[in-house]
């Protein structure tokens, strides 16, 4: 059993790959739901706004839009920074750019096994042999 401190509370828990307690990440989990409501409600609302109203960090809502849990509309100016090259965009941790990019290295990068080849000139030793019957 792994006992770890609640990064949210404070209190000890039975550690199981999450960092909060399950009573912090169900009130988390809580205010996402708020959140995601509220942008949808209000698509143009700053992030400092929709932080301000909801009681929520900025911090914390760009973790959800970099999760790509959360996405603000093309027409709010919300937008962070592509980790690749800096553009802008609404959610995620790359542009479509930078992920192509990213995905044509890759492919290159792996590279296919050759066709085994089939070799068609037999051996002398292989050839079959008959025996005179004499």
């Amino acid at each position: 059993m792994d006992l770890r401190n609640c990064k949210g509370c404070g209190k000890m828990f039975n550690y199981i790959g999450k960092p909060m307690c399950p009573t912090c990440e169900k009130n988390l989990e809580d205010k996402f739901q708020v959140v995601k409501k509220y942008v949808k409600d209000h698509p143009e609302a700053p992030i400092t706004v929709v932080a301000e109203e909801n009681e929520v960090s900025v911090n914390q809502i760009k973790r959800w839009v970099r999760q790509e849990r959360l996405s603000f509309s093309d027409a709010s100016m919300v937008g962070l920074e592509c980790e690749g090259c800096g553009a802008m965009i609404k959610t995620g941790r790359f542009c479509e750019v930078c992920k192509l990019t990213m995905q044509n290295n890759l492919s290159s990068v792996i590279k296919k096994k050759p066709e085994p080849k089939i070799e068609t000139k037999q051996k002398e030793s292989a050839r079959m042999r008959f025996l005179d019957g004499k």
